[in-house]
């Protein structure tokens, strides 16, 4: 008898923890939710193609660059301060976007070159001197392709502002008239970074 009661157990129990487990495979493989965007995947096309660029030319520095990723929501971190020479992420932070950038469709956001419009211009700009303004120190940017060319003579540059926090939020920061602002602490990271740079160090804002 009690070899028999043994016996079922054995089979039973193993039964019962398989059912378990393809119950829970067949309640993963249902659900239905919106795919999570891998802004991994993206960052290091992003750096593929900046390093491609970088090897055309001796003007810029090759050791470093700044991503901006504006499909991630302004709350959470979403500027990339990347190590090219070592191939890894040294820091990262909040950034708001331009006003003129949001549509109040599921969050996505829309980007111009043209002046007044107050949107975020995505693609690659050169930073600049800098100079202090209403924000304080600031640094002018000059866009390199058709999509941010009129960037300086919009008068778009990074800079901070107290109103950005600096940990990640659950929900939107406030916005800026086009200009990728950023925590003052945050600033003082890219600060140092900028002025002990040889070179003009490059800023690509993605989407």
């Amino acid at each position: 008898m009690k070899k028999k009661i043994f016996f079922l157990l054995f089979v039973t129990i193993p039964l019962i923890c398989l059912s378990c487990e393809n119950k829970k495979e067949k309640t993963k493989d249902s659900r239905t939710t919106k795919p999570i965007y891998s802004y991994e995947k993206k960052l290091k096309s992003e750096i593929a193609e900046i390093r491609s660029f970088l090897g055309k030319s001796s003007k810029y520095n090759s050791d470093v660059a700044l991503f901006l990723d504006m499909k991630i929501e302004s709350g959470r971190n979403r500027f990339f301060i990347y190590d090219l020479k070592h191939n890894k992420l040294l820091n990262k932070g909040l950034v708001g976007h331009g006003s003129g950038s949001e549509t109040g469709i599921s969050g996505e956001l829309k980007f111009s070159n043209v002046k007044n419009s107050n949107c975020s211009s995505l693609g690659k700009y050169s930073i600049g001197s800098s100079y202090v303004g209403t924000f304080g120190k600031a640094y002018k940017l000059h866009g390199l392709d058709k999509t941010n060319s009129n960037a300086f003579d919009r008068n778009i540059v990074l800079h901070k502002y107290s109103e950005i926090p600096f940990d990640e939020q659950p929900y939107p920061i406030c916005n800026s008239l086009g200009c990728p602002m950023v925590n003052e602490k945050f600033f003082g990271i890219l600060e140092k970074l900028i002025d002990n740079s040889k070179k003009k160090i490059i800023l690509v804002m993605y989407y």
